[in-house]
């Protein structure tokens, strides 16, 4: 379960250094404030990134959330017990679970259709978030077993 806690936190970590690039007026994976909102956030007639202080906000939840696996698996201390750690655990997973589900609802597609983001969600983004949620729910369950 460790190896699983370091992969979740890694790949969080790098969501969350992603949303504090946007926050600092970072426009990768696009050329231009417009074309990097059509790729990161998609929404039907978005053409520019979010304020600053969105982007940061969404990286200090990342944040929080990075920390949790590593929590979870006693790889630091927490002031936390360990199965408030596997309940918050398994919220986050249901997160994760719903965001990853709702983008392949057509409901979704219709909320953002702007390209390359509908593409790229349907390809890395959602299944990304399926598997984010499938390692937490894991972490989770394993924690209420032990």
């Amino acid at each position: 379960m460790i190896i699983l806690a370091f992969a979740l936190s890694g790949v969080l970590l790098l969501i969350t250094a992603a949303h504090v690039y946007w926050g600092i007026g970072g426009i990768l994976p696009g050329k231009d404030q417009q074309s990097c909102a059509h790729a990161v956030v998609g929404f039907k007639g978005v053409d520019e990134m979010p304020p600053p202080l969105s982007c940061f906000a969404v990286a200090g939840c990342l944040g929080l959330v990075t920390l949790w696996p590593m929590a979870l698996e006693g790889i630091f201390a927490s002031p936390f017990p360990q199965a408030g750690l596997a309940a918050t655990a398994l919220m986050i997973a249901l997160v994760f679970l719903g965001r990853g589900i709702a983008g392949f609802t057509p409901a979704w597609r219709r909320l953002a259709p702007e390209q390359p983001f509908a593409r790229l969600d349907v390809r890395y983004y959602t299944p990304l978030c399926l598997l984010i949620g499938v390692g937490f729910g894991v972490l989770a369950l394993s924690n209420f077993a032990a």
